[in-house]
């Protein structure tokens, strides 16, 4: 792995790259124009992670970087400050370091410090430890969480401490709205929040006029577009296997008053046998499939993008949004699903600066029935 290195000046050029990247890629399917979504060029990544380097009466944080040549061979790199990272993270890494020199308690058999915050200057620390921890690292450590106004939570093997509470609260603007959502340690969220607001800006754009009929997503997560977009429609039908994110999900949909959508906690493959009548059980009972009139689906899939078979199911829709975090196995799936759809429109976010990652959006309608 390559440690980005931010330089503020260069980054329309770096950008410039990717958008013709990205263009070249999709070409075949003759997309049209590009809109590009521009990152901050430093401080976008809400959530990082570092381990803690001992040397001596020395530590610090840390990331490796693979020897060029030489794939089994990392070297340490000392990181005092990370501008990949939040504003406030860059605040909090001198004083918790400093924190963690003068206290033994802190200290000792630290192995990593976990970081996530908000655009609103909220932050959870997570320290992971090698050891057992107790009450007197637990006394130090709610010290330290009134000193520096965060939340800490203490990690060993088979221990989780929560000292204040496990999640943040992140407040995005969307279209003139205020959404909140709350994000868990440990599990996913978007890192690049500038960015996030602007998935979310387009594919609530990009899916307008559809209050006549429903939404199904999935790979949901926490509710990111599920909350976003659920004002475009009638009904979201919403899944996702991780039974943390599908909690968090709910709880995001009660703070933000939404009340036409559901969460199913079921995998797309099992959706997909749900909807053919394959699949019975309580969970598919719940969903009332037959009382859903489907018009759009949105596919937010791991890198590795969709199988065959999740491409012909999606295929039945009259509109698809896929947002896909690698252009290549989005080109790859384009290659099934423009046999029935074209794309209307073509988006890049910028997620990632200063690396090679690229996130696209597509929206795709049916040309026998355009949506």
């Amino acid at each position: 792995m390559a440690i980005p290195v931010v330089e503020p000046e260069r980054y329309a050029e770096q950008l410039a790259d990717k958008r013709a990247y990205v263009e070249r890629l999709l070409a075949p399917f003759e997309p049209p124009a590009l809109e590009v979504f521009a990152s901050p060029p430093s401080h976008y990544r809400q959530r990082c992670e570092f381990r803690i380097w001992h040397e001596g009466d020395d530590l610090f944080y840390a990331m490796f970087e693979v020897t060029p040549g030489s794939p089994k061979t990392k070297r340490v790199i000392r990181l005092d400050q990370f501008p990949v990272a939040s504003e406030s993270i860059n605040r909090l890494m001198p004083r918790l370091r400093a924190a963690f020199l003068a206290s033994e308690e802190l200290r000792h058999r630290l192995f990593q410090v976990e970081f996530l915050t908000t655009l609103s200057g909220e932050a959870l620390v997570t320290l992971i430890y090698h050891r057992p921890i107790g009450d007197a690292w637990e006394a130090e450590a709610r010290a330290l969480e009134v000193e520096l106004g965060i939340m800490i939570i203490g990690r060993s093997r088979k221990q989780r401490l929560v000292l204040t509470r496990d999640h943040v609260w992140e407040r995005l603007q969307v279209d003139g709205r205020t959404l909140h959502y709350q994000q868990v340690e440990n599990s996913f969220t978007q890192p690049n929040a500038h960015i996030c607001q602007d998935m979310l800006s387009w594919a609530s754009d990009v899916t307008a006029g559809h209050h006549q009929d429903d939404l199904v997503e999935l790979y949901c997560g926490n509710g990111n577009f599920t909350i976003a977009l659920a004002n475009n429609f009638r009904r979201v039908l919403a899944t996702e296997i991780s039974r943390t994110s599908v909690a968090s999900a709910n709880v995001n949909l009660a703070a933000n008053g939404v009340t036409n959508a559901q969460i199913a906690r079921m995998s797309a493959e099992d959706f997909a046998q749900a909807l053919k009548g394959e699949k019975t059980g309580r969970r598919v009972a719940e969903m009332a499939l037959e009382s859903y009139d489907f018009s759009t689906v949105l596919v937010d899939p791991p890198r590795a993008g969709l199988d065959e078979q999740s491409c012909r199911q999606i295929s039945e829709y009259a509109q698809i949004v896929y947002i896909s975090c690698n252009p290549v196995t989005l080109m790859e799936n384009l290659t099934q699903l423009t046999r029935s759809h074209e794309i209307v429109r073509f988006a890049l976010f910028d997620q990632f600066p200063f690396t090679h990652h690229c996130e696209c959006g597509v929206l795709l309608t049916r040309r026998d029935k355009q949506g």
